[in-house]
């Protein structure tokens, strides 16, 4: 069952990283791999997928990290975002959200992801 309890939600979301670097990219015509996310915007089709994917399909992207939320939260929940950005904030780490229906997974900066991993922990002790 989805939480929207803030509380609940902060204290149960342990975030788990993914080893490997994701990476963005515009891209045009068909996808030749499985991206992990596509958001259709009026610019042309942003694609969320495995840097290796997309390096390997001749893009460049900047490499980020996928924490992912393993609490399964409620589209309604309150709060959330705003915590856990708030916390990346407070340490310097941008982030960017793609929300499923049933989890949160977050992109940060690569090189930022084990600093992003121990402010949403601290962020779940409180």
């Amino acid at each position: 069952m989805a939480e929207t309890n803030l509380a609940v939600l902060l204290r149960t979301m342990e975030p788990v990283l993914f080893p490997m670097p994701y990476g963005y990219a515009v891209w045009a015509g068909p996808v030749p791999f499985a991206p992990f996310a596509t958001v259709a915007e009026a610019e042309g089709v942003t694609i969320v997928a495995l840097l290796s994917d997309i390096s390997a399909a001749g893009m460049t992207s900047d490499p980020w990290a996928r924490i992912s939320l393993t609490v399964h939260s409620d589209l309604e929940a309150v709060g959330l975002t705003a915590a856990f950005a708030g916390a990346l904030g407070r340490v310097g780490i941008s982030c960017n959200v793609i929300a499923g229906f049933h989890h949160d997974h977050l992109f940060v900066q690569w090189d930022r992801r084990a600093d992003a991993v121990a402010a949403l922990k601290a962020l779940s002790d409180v």
